[in-house]
């Protein structure tokens, strides 16, 4: 594991933990669209560094701790940290023009990363296979639809206070930079780069027809 990847988790960590025991500072620093768009753009970053429960940033971190060692060995730590904190703004970016007139909007998370750091590891390592619950086989790629497909159900849903748009802004964020360094995984995984547009497409699909 490189330092990189434990000074993030641990700032995850420290961050969620101080956001669970103090409600002032929670607030303080989640996203909230109309702290944002009154000029607290600072929120954009530091709302990837809180999570709404124990559990919210039990799985974010360990979906970051088993995908992020890919992305460092193939890309190395320097690009790793580029796509972390660029799927995150993107996945900020993408929450704050969908929901813009909803002054209201909150979330908090790093899924928009995590979710990047996801997207860029199956691109690079298509074949990986993951144990769900430490025992049930899925392909990587499965688990990265079906992660997303999640979201869009969080998203139509609205019953919790998890950052569901930000996967989706930090798949874009991952998949777009992964291809960028490396446009060879065109050409390596074509059926890869294209089965992980799906719920990319899917979502806005859905935006256009007004059913998000």
């Amino acid at each position: 594991m490189s330092t990189f990847l434990i000074a993030l988790i641990i700032a995850n960590v420290l961050f969620s933990y101080k956001g669970f025991n103090d409600y002032s500072f929670f607030r303080k620093y989640e996203f909230h669209i109309g702290s944002i768009r009154s000029g607290e753009q600072i929120r954009m970053l530091t709302s990837g560094f809180l999570h709404a429960d124990m559990g919210h940033l039990l799985f974010n971190m360990i979906t970051l701790y088993f995908f992020a060692p890919v992305v460092s060995g193939y890309l190395g730590n320097l690009l790793f940290i580029v796509i972390y904190f660029a799927s995150l703004l993107f996945g900020s970016l993408l929450t704050l023009v969908l929901h813009k007139n909803d002054y209201n909007y909150r979330a908090v998370g790093a899924s928009g990363a995590v979710t990047g750091i996801l997207y860029s590891a199956i691109l690079l390592r298509p074949d990986m296979m993951l144990g769900i619950f430490f025992i049930i086989p899925m392909p990587a790629y499965v688990f990265g639809i079906l992660y997303l497909l999640y979201s869009i159900y969080g998203m139509r849903a609205k019953n919790d206070n998890i950052g569901h748009t930000a996967h989706f802004g930090g798949a874009i964020g991952g998949y777009l930079i992964t291809l960028l360094v490396y446009p060879n995984l065109i050409f390596l995984h074509p059926l890869m780069v294209s089965l992980l547009t799906i719920p990319i497409l899917l979502l806005f699909i859905l935006i256009k027809m007004k059913k998000i």
